[in-house]
């Protein structure tokens, strides 16, 4: 969370067990990179609370939740669905990782070629970068994220892109100038849904003990 040292390193630890218990009950190889999300997003509520001890600046923790909140998370996300999802729905995926992509080069060599400082500002943190169409990258950063959780097909996934895009629009009227940390840490705390949709998925294991079961009651019925 977003208002102390203490609290992000309680909740950084909590969201990062949740991320444990998704890849250790990942039954597809495919579900992986989603799968791992919490546990990410775990370790970047940890850095925050190193930027906490710190008092913000622009010191090492701060350019590494940088990192991880811009160019690697608008990256992982949709990756990750397109991963996840049946081949035949990654085509409708095509938009949301192109904008990732995109977003991502762009965010890249920003914080390669300017500073970035994190500020204090009562029970929040705000991460100053100057970056080039700002409204713009926002934009593509929102599509790739949320929109491509939208845009899988997945009902759990679907229901992950909704609560996480409400949480955009909560933290962007409550916190504009500390948007980018408080939404990061309400999409940490939202990984407990990958954590059920993780639970629900059917690994290929239990299609292929359904497999013979299902031939064999075909062959009762035949031979009555």
């Amino acid at each position: 969370m977003c208002w102390s040292a203490k609290a992000d390193l309680v909740a950084g630890a909590g969201i990062a067990a949740v991320g444990v218990a998704c890849v250790v009950r990942a039954r597809r190889r495919r579900d992986l990179p989603l799968a791992a999300l919490p546990l990410l997003l775990g370790a970047h509520q940890i850095v925050e609370s190193v930027v906490w001890h710190a008092g913000g600046g622009s010191g090492p923790a701060t350019v590494a939740w940088t990192v991880i909140a811009l160019p690697l998370l608008v990256v992982w996300v949709p990756v990750g669905v397109v991963c996840a999802v049946p081949a035949r729905a990654r085509r409708r995926l095509t938009v949301p990782l192109a904008a990732g992509t995109v977003t991502a080069a762009a965010l890249a060599h920003a914080l390669a070629t300017r500073p970035v400082t994190a500020e204090i500002r009562g029970h929040t943190l705000a991460y100053v970068l100057q970056l080039p169409y700002s409204r713009l990258l926002i934009a593509g950063y929102l599509a790739a994220t949320v929109g491509s959780l939208l845009l899988s097909g997945d009902r759990g996934l679907t229901v992950l892109g909704i609560l996480v895009a409400v949480g955009a629009l909560v933290c962007w009227a409550l916190w504009r100038v500390e948007f980018v940390s408080t939404w990061c840490a309400f999409a940490a705390v939202c990984s407990v849904v990958l954590l059920l949709w993780v639970r629900g998925r059917r690994g290929p294991e239990a299609v292929d003990r359904a497999g013979p079961d299902m031939a064999r009651a075909r062959g009762r019925g035949d031979g009555r």
